[in-house]
């Protein structure tokens, strides 16, 4: 029993130091955050962000944690769910793409919250952030739980409780129970993303994320979790139908001295350029080098878009995908993503105001838009995540344009100032310059500070 998976996770949580991270891991944590900050106050007047802020205002905590964008001081996973919120709903933050998709960075509102409720520096918190990555990643490489209609969040549970464990401090006996307390009540089903979507889609893993703040709070106290909440007769492997193989070997003590270093799967992650499901990333490229080579989008008849069988799974194949009725639709649409981005020449967060999707011309336009499967592209993810668009024109011409790896991609990588330029495109308009460069700049200096305090203030918004 000493050998099981969430023995091995304690391990290496426990063992995990600042010091074992590569000055790149390191270097890309503080590019996450800022990103993730970014998106969380271009996203803080949505309207399921205002809600989770509501809720999650009306409890205080001696220990609390600040709620983004205000100086309220909620306990800590009530913190990890608003900001959550906040951080996923413009679906602009990173993604990992394998077996199972994720986005790692909303691991960052558990981390965020349980640092400042705990204590702990910056170097602490850089450390909980790279080893929620990977977790999550590692679990995402490990096997598919979506084509069993469980959502891809339910990983989550399990990072955010190790990156909290971590912060806090617990020995390697309270953090297995912190993952077992995660696991056996962390399953969420898959139809967050099925059908007409909702704002659940964009709090479902902020609502892992609670959890496993939770469960780590919990064993903190000393409660204890069933086990082996992987292997067992009723345990994640068995309820959910997969087999995790080998995973427990990719958590080795001590650390292996080659390679990236520990707690390096971040390295493998992509950071979004554009507002929008990250399968859609390449087309929207294709149809913007498209859109430079056409005089008057008015001449074209039809679009074909050839792509993966994971994006069409996910954002090309339903109904509703074609005539979107709420932004999370829209931005999990294949076809209205694509197509907007050739009809407008841009895609931002106007794009996804209800009058432009719900308008009868683009929904007219739609009509002549295919998604195909292509054999060629299925093959390469998700090494690559290719589309090819095909335009054809009044005049009997047909353009093409194939994107294998987008803007942000970690074969594509944004620079630096790049990063910084979404941060500011997202936060600028509401904060103004000034303040937006003090956050980027604390951002940078995480792995100095001795607290998250003065982060955190910085980030509050305006009256």
């Amino acid at each position: 029993m000493s050998k099981t998976l969430a023995h091995q996770l304690a391990k290496y949580s426990c063992a995990l130091r600042f010091e074992d991270l590569s000055r790149d891991v390191v270097h890309e944590v503080k590019r996450r955050v800022i990103d993730s900050l970014g998106c969380a106050l271009g996203a803080w007047n949505e309207e399921p962000c205002v809600i989770a802020r509501k809720v999650a205002s009306e409890f205080s905590a001696k220990r609390g944690s600040t709620i983004i964008g205000t100086n309220h001081k909620a306990p800590p996973d009530w913190t990890a769910f608003a900001n959550g919120c906040a951080i996923r709903y413009f679906d602009y933050n990173d993604t990992y793409l394998s077996k199972e998709p994720a986005h790692p960075s909303d691991n960052i509102s558990a981390a965020l919250a349980t640092a400042e409720s705990a204590g702990t520096t910056g170097p602490e918190l850089i450390t909980a952030i790279a080893l929620a990555y990977e977790v999550q990643c590692r679990f995402c490489d490990a096997a598919s739980i979506r084509a069993r209609g469980w959502d891809h969040v339910t990983y989550g549970t399990f990072s955010t409780a190790l990156a909290c464990a971590h912060l806090m401090k617990l020995d390697a006996e309270k953090t297995r129970h912190a993952v077992n307390i995660a696991g056996v009540a962390g399953a969420a089903m898959r139809q967050a993303r099925v059908g007409e979507l909702s704002h659940w889609k964009g709090v479902a893993f902020a609502t892992a994320a609670r959890h496993g703040v939770y469960s780590a709070l919990l064993a903190r106290a000393g409660m204890t979790g069933p086990g082996p909440i992987f292997e067992g007769q009723m345990g994640f492997e068995k309820q959910l139908g997969v087999s995790l193989g080998n995973l427990a070997e990719k958590f080795a003590v001590p650390f292996a001295k080659t390679g990236e270093g520990p707690a390096s799967m971040i390295l493998r992650t992509s950071i979004k350029f554009w507002p929008a499901e990250y399968h859609s990333q390449s087309a929207i490229e294709a149809a913007l080098l498209l859109r430079k080579e056409i005089v008057d989008p008015a001449q074209v008849r039809a679009m074909t878009i050839e792509s993966h069988d994971a994006s069409v799974d996910i954002i090309g194949s339903e109904p509703e995908k074609w005539r979107p009725t709420t932004r999370e639709t829209a931005d999990h649409s294949l076809p209205y993503i694509t197509a907007i981005a050739l009809i407008d020449g841009e895609v931002t967060n106007k794009q996804f105001e209800p009058e432009r999707f719900t308008d009868p011309k683009i929904w007219k336009f739609l009509e002549n838009v295919k998604v195909q499967r292509n054999a060629e592209l299925s093959a390469l993810y998700p090494g690559a995540v290719a589309n090819i668009v095909h335009v054809d024109l009044a005049d009997g011409r047909r353009l093409t344009r194939r994107v294998d790896y987008p803007l942000g991609h970690a074969r594509n990588p944004l620079k630096d100032l790049e990063v910084e330029g979404k941060f500011f495109a997202l936060v600028v308009p509401a904060i103004g310059e000034k303040r937006a460069k003090r956050i980027v700049n604390l951002a940078w200096k995480l792995d100095e500070a001795t607290n998250v305090d003065e982060l955190m203030k910085a980030l509050e918004m305006p009256e």
